[in-house]
């Protein structure tokens, strides 16, 4: 009797602490994932495998932004975050695409004498050979791993030559293996900054304010990526900011509904234009 009591007592324990015990987290889906540096290798090359029916891929996007000051109101990373949350929702919506880490270190000027946003704290250069050289080990590595099409996304308009100059120098070295092909998507600049600006303008936003750097739309569109990024408060009860400050505008009216107008535009325009530039490849 007490054999069985005592039996008793401890299958009632283990199910006491079996319900007690948290419940386990649901496993993440990788295949849902388009972040490269969230998967694992052998997730990738699955995906990359000819004839796959899970998620198979065939591009890789590579998010360039910057480092580099945005007056006194905005994060000096604006660029990476903006490029990194662009090209995910670029890559769900294209439904065949990763997005590689983002490249965060650019050409930004002279560092001595510091020219620029150089002559703010916080911004980081580095050599145009420098950065081409990443552009270009980066795209190499990912024609060696299998991807067909291979997307500059580059947030900020310093550096536009040179992804222009990287893709011509690869896509002509790689013309008689045509297996691979880089792609410099300009469009995605475009309607980031005149595309946008577009959009301001008709609902009644002046250039003066719209502004060139870190002034209403580049403001708007950081705090539509992330509010946190824009310490909005000091920014409404401050003065009108200048270019003494690195603000070329006027960023005091901007929120996150606006920006949300120009997210969608880069997102949707940008998805249509890879399609254009792989369709016939």
């Amino acid at each position: 009797m007490r054999i069985l009591l005592k039996h008793h007592l401890s299958s009632v324990l283990i199910c006491w602490f079996a319900l007690a015990l948290p419940a386990a987290a649901e496993p993440k889906i990788a295949s849902s994932a388009v972040q490269l540096e969230e998967l694992t290798s052998s997730e990738v090359r699955d995906r990359l495998a000819a004839g796959s029916v899970n998620n198979p891929i065939n591009t890789i996007l590579i998010p360039i932004g910057a480092t580099e000051q945005t007056g006194p109101y905005v994060a000096l990373g604006k660029h990476n975050f903006r490029a990194k949350s662009l090209a995910d929702q670029i890559a769900q919506k294209l439904g065949n695409a990763l997005v590689a880490p983002v490249i965060a270190y650019v050409p930004e000027g002279s560092i001595n004498p510091p020219v620029a946003h150089m002559r703010f704290a916080g911004t980081i250069s580095i050599p145009d050979a420098a950065f081409d050289a990443v552009l270009e080990g980066t795209a190499r590595s990912f024609k060696q791993h299998g991807f067909r099409y291979i997307v500059f996304l580059g947030d900020h308009g310093g550096y536009k030559k040179n992804l222009e100059r990287v893709a011509q120098k690869l896509n002509q070295e790689w013309a008689k293996d045509p297996s691979s092909r880089v792609i410099f998507l300009s469009e995605y600049y475009r309607l980031s900054s005149a595309g946008f600006d577009a959009i301001l303008k008709k609902r009644g936003f002046t250039d003066v304010e719209i502004g060139t750097h870190a002034g209403l739309a580049d403001t708007a569109l950081t705090m539509a990526i992330d509010k946190n990024l824009v310490r909005s408060d000091a920014m409404i009860h401050n003065p009108k900011p200048t270019e003494h400050d690195g603000v070329y505008g006027d960023p005091r009216r901007a929120t996150a509904e606006l920006g949300q107008l120009g997210v969608q535009l880069i997102v949707d325009g940008s998805v249509a234009a890879i399609r254009a530039a792989t369709s016939g490849h």
